[in-house]
């Protein structure tokens, strides 16, 4: 009799299965917001974009956000419900991803970067609307249960995404920026196609869910929720921690791959592996930009879960997330002030680290603040708050490197154009000016002043969490408490 009662929730197999299919589009998103970094050299060889044009076209994923259109779309998640929203925005996010991967080849116009850019901000809308309903999914199959654990491997899906875009984003594509973005778009489509799938079951458990309640309805939103939420001192401290972390860490990726490239010497591809030892093969990987950026999220690839599970056991979120902010610290200083290869390799492993130790620390700890009836509305504004940074670290790193290497810049633009006219195809165009760089006759970015700006972020970071875990001393949400033992209403 009491087995009947349960909800479909409750059995294991049915929520790790729904965990997968949600997965899915978290790693085509992921994929195609952070597949542009290990394209940067392509973007500048084959159609000409400045560090300045490529750092406006990754920040204009967040454009359309700073107008509080994700607050709306997390408004409209707790309004429609998960699936009228997740169909909305998951197509919104994938249409725009297609603009762009289209728009590059010049399919809308020889304005590449406008149409490119008014993709990626369709991208964005649909983007963070949809993390955060995927957000929102995971706390409803999985509250009362393994929440932590979930959310970090949510975030693990995300962050294979990010693997796969900066380790394979050039191969995929053959060398060809066009291909490479069209493949990245129809990553995510497969996602939504997965997305479209978990419907069946959000449906049943619905339906279950209304018979429990005995057909009663949840309360309407109101608007007051909102200015609730914004003047809660905990969910403020943990929104600009957000922000901090995630502006030091996201924009970051973009860039790394050509910071290594021009900081180390590493190349933008591996050279052919034929006749290698396996020494030598590992060397030739260890000394490829793309492929070592990709220890980034491999980190949080590997000790997510970990993290994720201590959480939900032991608690301490709000200290981890300090500790996380330690890391972020000693990651871009070793990144930006010393020359050392070896250090810099520690850097970004711990940089891994902490991309996965305040995720998971995070976003279990909202849900202990935030009421589940409002989640999509706190988590969209959270996301909101991040899109400000991001948006401005994003163009920020791109637009001080070319302030900060004018004759880079321009060494790169006179050679460029002098390879086009002799009507070289943009693949060997791209192969001759990292061959000239890597002779010395193309100087090299110095990123040091762009790096270090992140290592400001990460004080910020340090100094919010402590005032975070103050706040919840106070308020009692218990953040250092296990996930079991949630005191919220």
């Amino acid at each position: 009799m009491e087995q009947a009662k349960k909800l479909l929730k409750d059995y294991a197999p049915a929520r790790w299965l729904v965990l997968v299919l949600v997965s899915g589009l978290m790693f085509g998103t992921y994929w195609f917001q952070d597949g542009l970094g290990p394209l940067k050299t392509l973007f500048e060889s084959q159609l000409g974009f400045t560090s300045s044009q490529f750092g406006m076209l990754i920040s204009s994923t967040t454009w359309a956000n700073w107008a509080l259109m994700l607050v709306l779309g997390g408004i409209a998640l707790d309004k429609w419900g998960i699936r009228k929203a997740g169909l909305v925005f998951g197509l919104i996010a994938t249409i725009g991803a297609f603009i762009v991967g289209l728009g590059s080849t010049g399919m809308f116009g020889e304005n590449k970067l406008l149409v490119m850019v008014i993709g990626r901000i369709l991208f964005g809308v649909g983007l963070e609307t949809t993390c955060v309903l995927i957000s929102r999914t995971v706390v409803k199959w999985f509250k009362g249960h393994e929440l932590a654990l979930a959310m970090g491997l949510n975030v693990v899906v995300g962050r294979m995404g990010t693997f796969g875009a900066v380790s394979f984003g050039v191969e995929v594509g053959g060398g060809n920026l066009s291909a490479s973005l069209i493949t990245a778009a129809s990553i995510i489509g497969v996602g939504f196609l997965l997305f479209i799938a978990y419907l069946i079951f959000d449906v049943k458990l619905d339906r279950q869910m209304n018979q429990k309640a005995g057909g009663s309805k949840e309360d309407e939103f109101k608007f007051k929720d909102v200015i609730e939420l914004v003047t809660n001192k905990t969910f403020l401290y943990i929104a600009l921690l957000c922000v901090a972390f995630y502006s030091a860490v996201f924009p970051f990726v973009q860039y790394a791959p050509d910071l290594l490239i021009n900081k180390f010497g590493f190349t933008s591809v591996l050279p052919p592996l034929e006749g290698m030892s396996l020494l030598e093969k590992i060397g030739a990987y260890l000394k490829c930009g793309p492929k070592v950026a990709g220890l980034i999220p491999m980190g949080t690839i590997v000790f997510t879960p970990i993290f994720g599970g201590l959480v939900d056991k032991k608690g301490k979120a709000a200290s981890l997330m300090i500790l996380g902010s330690l890391l972020l610290i000693y990651a871009h200083l070793t990144l930006s002030v010393f020359n050392s290869v070896t250090l810099g390799y520690t850097g970004l492993f711990a940089l891994g680290i902490a991309f996965a130790l305040v995720p998971a620390a995070m976003w279990p700890s909202v849900a202990k603040i935030v009421p589940e009836k409002r989640l999509g509305t706190a988590y969209a504004t959270m996301f909101t708050i991040q899109n400000y940074g991001l948006g401005l670290f994003y163009w920020g790193i791109g637009k001080v490197l070319d302030l900060t290497n004018p004759a880079v810049v321009e060494n790169i633009r006179s050679v460029r154009e002098g390879l086009q006219a002799q009507n070289m195809a943009p693949e060997k165009i791209t192969t001759t000016i990292e061959t000239m760089r890597a002779a010395g006759e193309i100087p090299v970015y110095n990123y040091t002043i762009s790096i270090l700006m992140l290592v400001v972020l990460g004080c910020i970071s340090i100094y919010l969490a402590f005032m975070l875990k103050k706040a919840d001393e106070k308020q009692g949400y218990g953040l250092e408490l296990p996930s079991s033992a949630n005191t919220q209403q």
